[in-house]
């Protein structure tokens, strides 16, 4: 005998179709916000571990430069003139240099200069190419042969060289810094979202928007510049730890950050080379930083080049 011979088996309630929509719906509100952004930064960790590592360094150092007055011991421009170099100490991690200040603390406040110089930079050079970039794409003609020919000029100089020339030009200073380093990046992000931008401008609902009336920049920033957004955002990464590195180079060339502020490429370029032979932390500390930062901000901005092109996904 079957189990429910001789008598009617339990029905299960139907379901109807407003009731399935209602419960897909409860579903994908208890699958966004929080838990969803939980479980991509655990996928993240588990398949990138690489990246992982790199956003934690970005992660201590972001930290380190917003509570500065806390994890600083000391006050980065306290003077006290000792005349000779103090070696590192429990009382100076990272000792003094000949001028009597901490080298921990002036390491701490010189990652608040690289992040400023670094952020803004990347993030004002990378927006003006995508806006560069989704306008030539959009117009084409000789709106875009314009643009191009421009971008052309500005890509051709190296980006060190190009920097430099600009900076030697405005004079030193963070804000001139700024300005030098968002000018090589705004090149190289608008061909990139150009290319992208190329292939939008092709669908059929692009030309659908503009059959109805629909306004050249409200095209672009509804339509064409969401879907350039992943490329603009890896190569906006990217730059950050360019930016950070080119910000301390010139810095060391004594084009950058001015002295009495705490730069780590000013800490290279003074007492760094100085006083190597006797006391070498005085180079190691900012040396070290500067390839932390730029080691985290490649490791990150390379897997998020691979979680965000679908080409360079992986299962």
């Amino acid at each position: 005998m079957t189990r429910y011979e001789g008598a009617a088996p339990p029905q299960t309630p139907a379901i109807g179709t407003h009731d399935a929509i209602e419960i897909a719906r409860r579903r994908y509100l208890e699958d966004t916000g929080w838990r969803r952004f939980q479980r991509g930064v655990r996928d993240f960790s588990r398949r990138r571990p690489l990246g992982t590592a790199g956003a934690v360094v970005i992660l201590v150092m972001m930290l380190a430069a917003l509570l500065a007055p806390f994890v600083a011991p000391y006050d980065p421009l306290e003077q006290r003139f000792t005349g000779l170099p103090e070696a590192p100490s429990l009382q100076h991690l990272f000792g003094t240099d000949p001028f009597g200040r901490d080298v921990f603390s002036r390491i701490v406040y010189g990652s608040r200069t690289a992040l400023v110089v670094g952020f803004t930079s990347s993030l004002v050079g990378s927006t003006l190419g995508l806006i560069f970039g989704v306008v030539g794409a959009y117009f084409g003609g000789k709106i875009d042969e314009v643009i191009q020919r421009v971008m052309d000029v500005l890509i051709s100089f190296p980006l060190i060289v190009l920097a430099i020339a600009i900076v030697a030009a405005l004079g030193p200073g963070t804000e001139k810094v700024i300005v030098a380093i968002t000018i090589p990046v705004i090149p190289r992000v608008a061909r990139v979202t150009r290319a992208s931008g190329l292939a939008v401008v092709r669908m059929p609902y692009i030309e659908a928007a503009r059959s109805v009336g629909v306004q050249a920049p409200r095209i672009m920033a509804r339509h064409i510049a969401p879907n350039v957004f992943a490329p603009y955002l890896i190569l906006m990464t990217a730059f950050l730890g360019q930016a950070i590195l080119l910000e301390a180079t010139l810095s060391y060339l004594g084009l950058g950050v001015v002295e009495p502020d705490p730069a780590w490429g000013n800490m290279l370029r003074g007492q760094g080379m100085a006083f190597l032979d006797q006391a070498p932390w005085l180079a190691i500390a900012p040396g070290v930083a500067i390839s932390l930062a730029v080691f985290g901000f490649n490791l990150f901005g390379d897997s998020l080049r691979d979680a965000l092109d679908p080409r360079l996904r992986t299962a």
